[in-house]
Order: structure tokens, then sequence, then C-alpha cells
């Protein structure tokens, strides 16, 4: 017997979650195995006990898994832990003074991009969007961050599916105009949103990683077009890149 064959049993489900975590693709069972050595009957039972309780989810294809959205509600919940929020929060606070704009904490989720995490502005008028809050994909800065950190072909997924609404004149609602859009994205290493999601509002955000260069989140800025542009915004993309870099040593444990 492994020593990998070793571990208790109630521990080898969180091993196939650690397993996902030590990769950035869907894996096959097989997979998933070379890191525990479990039997290949044991490990194809508890992958699919996994994805029928949510934790994991297979691709288009069916023959790879992915994380679940049980999977993704307990990592956002991981880094809701009292320190971290703390820490978190404090670093957007600092972001948000220096830019002079509110500035967001925003993770993927089933709805959209969803938002953990906030610091308002201090100026009088301001564009709320509420902590919980979920917002498409295909038209906000943080969404477009996302999607340009992905692989291909699992971006591919989420295009395949996804609905181009058009809630403003200048939303993007062609897949090929996004795909370039979204090449631009990772090139230049931040999104724009141009009243694309809200008219009267501004947007633009950067990729946090976590300490393996890996998409963890979106940290962006937004505003009111009265005092703030496209242009503009972009004068603040140092402040929005040091805060993200604070919260990749922050929260990369």
């Amino acid at each position: 017997m492994t020593e990998q064959t070793r571990i208790p049993t109630n521990l080898r489900m969180l091993r196939i979650m650690e397993a996902f975590g030590a990769s950035d693709r869907p894996l096959t069972p097989t997979e998933i195995n070379r890191h525990l050595g479990l039997p290949k009957q044991s490990i194809h039972r508890l992958c699919r006990l996994l994805v029928d309780e949510g934790y994991l989810a297979a691709d288009t294809e069916g023959r790879r898994l992915q994380p679940g959205r049980r999977m993704l509600k307990l990592s956002s919940a991981v880094l809701q832990a009292s320190h971290l929020h703390i820490a978190r929060h404090q670093v957007l606070k600092a972001a948000a003074e220096a830019i002079g704009e509110t500035v967001n904490f925003t993770m993927p989720g089933d709805g959209g991009m969803h938002y953990v995490d906030r610091a308002e502005t201090g100026r009088p008028f301001r564009i709320e969007i509420p902590v919980g809050s979920d917002v498409p994909f295909h038209c906000t800065a943080s969404g477009k961050v996302y999607l340009a950190a992905l692989r291909t072909r699992a971006r591919n997924t989420i295009l395949d599916t996804m609905q181009f609404s058009a809630p403003t004149p200048n939303t993007i609602v062609d897949r090929c105009e996004l795909v370039l859009e979204l090449r631009a994205v990772a090139r230049k290493g931040y999104a724009v949103d141009n009243e694309e999601f809200m008219l009267g509002m501004v947007g633009l955000a950067v990729p946090v990683v976590d300490g393996k260069g890996r998409f963890l989140a979106a940290l962006a800025l937004h505003g009111p077009t009265a005092r703030l542009s496209a242009e503009r915004a972009k004068i603040k993309i140092p402040h929005l890149i040091k805060a993200a870099e604070k919260l990749t040593k922050t929260l990369s444990i």
C-alpha cells in the first residue's frame, strides 16, 4: 500500500478539491488521481458524489471536471474569513482614497461577476452597486478581465451559453468583436467599461491573481461620467495595480 492510499477516508474529498486548486484547467478523474493514487473505482465514485452534490461540474464534453457552484461558494466564504476580510477591505479603502472613486472587489459566480466587497468614495455624487450584486460578464470591466484571463476553451464554453444582453447602446453584443476586445484586455492587463453596463458610468478593472499567477478576482473602480471619462480612469491604473498586488500578498495564504 502506498503512502497516498493511506489518506483517511474523510480527507479524500478535500484532497480532490485541492487538486483543482493546483490546476488551472478542468481535470479528468485519472488526472485528479495522479495527486492521490487511489484505486480507480474509488476516485470515480468520489468524483461522481462531488458532482451530484454540486462541488464539481462536468465540462461541455462531459469528460473533464471543474469546480462547481458549491466549491466556488466555499472558496468565496474562505476569503470572507474575518482577518482576511478586514485586511482586504483596508486595501480597498486605501485604493478608493488614492483614486477618488469607488473601488470594488468582484469574483466570478453563476450569475456573473459577484460583488464581494467595496470601498465607497467620499464624494457626494456616486453610483452604488451593493455588495451581493451580480453584474454581466460581457459588458463590465470586471467581467471582461475575468473572461480575458481564461484559457480559450474555458472562455468559449462560457461564450457559447452567454446571453449577450444590451443594457446600453455601447454594449458589445457581437461575439467576434468581444473576443477581439478580450484579446486586447489580456495584452494590456486591464479592461474598460465605457458606459457599456450603465449609461452615465465608466469603470476600469485589473485582475487580482493568486500566488501562482492565476486569476482570483477583479479589482475595479467606477464613477459617474460627470467627472470620470475612460481616459481619466486610465490615469488611475497604477493605483489599482498597486492595490491588486497587495491583495495577492494578503489573500495568497
